[in-house]
């Protein structure tokens, strides 16, 4: 069996496959298996693969099901040890595998693991998503180190140290195989955008550690499926965040984290408003909307929040200190002034 497959879901992707994938192949070692994934493309990625890279391993997917579906659907097709999640849109540079591996290798409770991310078009900056290692604060907004909302920091080496995070980036995520496969894989109806938020607190539910290896630095561009100021994704976000608080917070936390959570979220409905955003403005309400009705699905998912895992949130509202206290830099135990 391989020790380790690298898979890259393509969807519409010609360009970024052309551009990355031959460095991907030259920088991976002798244990590791490239597989593409192809989630019913409409370009000519799949004629590009066929003419340029015809030894390599090509999944195809019947139908455009999101990140979710298509990890899932070829995943189940793929037999290793590790699993690596890679967006097309990475640069990777030599033995950006190595240390990750040999961290999983030492260290069977070692589940999920990211390496730092960097901007590719600007190498001296964290990467909105992923950053060097995911958390969350109590009322479910995500934030990184290096990356709090909208400000990315300088990589200055500040962060270089491995440490346990809250929820690994599914830009560049590794993950053993056989506990992907226990936790169900990525819940496909979050579609896109959050999934690997809630897997990776799936994973720490069950007591298992998730992972920054900042030893390991890949560089992404981002954005490339749906661009940030996007209605849709507005929705995916607000909608997806709400399902996951459901399915993973202990019994005990969810009225009190619900009934703050709408306060704020029409708050941030307000906001758009003012700023003109309309589509934004009632993407908020329809993710509601959508999150009532599937209600009882969802809660049909949820296998007991653990309070361990619970611990490991920010006590803190990220909110209120970011916006209101400029505190914007987080090192993974206390937030920093601007």
């Amino acid at each position: 069996m391989t020790k380790l497959a690298i898979v890259i879901l393509n969807w519409n992707g010609r360009q970024f496959l052309e551009k990355f994938l031959p460095i991907l192949l030259n920088h991976i070692p002798d244990y590791a298996e490239v597989i593409i994934a192809d989630n019913n493309s409409t370009d000519d990625s799949i004629v590009f693969l066929e003419e340029n890279h015809p030894g390599l391993r090509l999944i195809r997917n019947k139908e455009n099901g999101g990140f979710s579906k298509g990890y899932n659907d070829a995943l189940r097709q793929v037999e290793a040890t590790y699993y690596c999640l890679l967006n097309s849109d990475i640069e990777v540079p030599p033995f950006w595998v190595e240390p990750i591996i040999e961290m999983m290798d030492a260290d069977p409770r070692i589940a999920v693991v990211q390496p730092k991310i960097l901007a590719y078009h600007d190498r001296t900056r964290f990467e909105y998503a992923g950053a060097a290692g995911g958390f969350m604060d109590k009322l479910g907004y995500p934030f990184c180190r290096g990356r709090l909302f909208n400000t990315l920091e300088e990589d200055k080496g500040q962060y270089d140290q491995p440490m346990e995070i809250f929820w690994a980036t599914g830009a560049a995520m590794f993950v053993r195989s056989n506990i992907y496969r226990q936790l169900g894989g990525l819940d496909e109806d979050f579609f896109a955008h959050m999934e690997e938020i809630d897997f990776s607190w799936r994973v720490k539910n069950q007591g298992y550690k998730v992972m920054c290896q900042p030893q390991s630095t890949v560089y992404h561009i981002g954005g490339g499926t749906l661009p940030k100021n996007n209605a849709f994704k507005t929705f995916l976000n607000f909608r997806n965040n709400l399902f996951l608080l459901l399915k993973n917070l202990p019994k005990n936390r969810i009225a009190l984290t619900f009934f703050l959570r709408f306060f704020m979220d029409n708050l941030a409905a307000v906001v758009f408003a003012l700023q003109g955003n309309k589509k934004d403005f009632i993407a908020v309400y329809k993710a509601w909307f959508a999150f009532l009705t599937q209600y009882k699905k969802i809660k049909q998912k949820r296998t007991g929040g653990s309070h361990y895992a619970y611990k490991s949130l920010y006590p803190h509202s990220i909110v209120f200190y970011y916006h209101l206290m400029h505190q914007k830099y987080f090192d993974g135990k206390q937030l920093h002034k601007h």
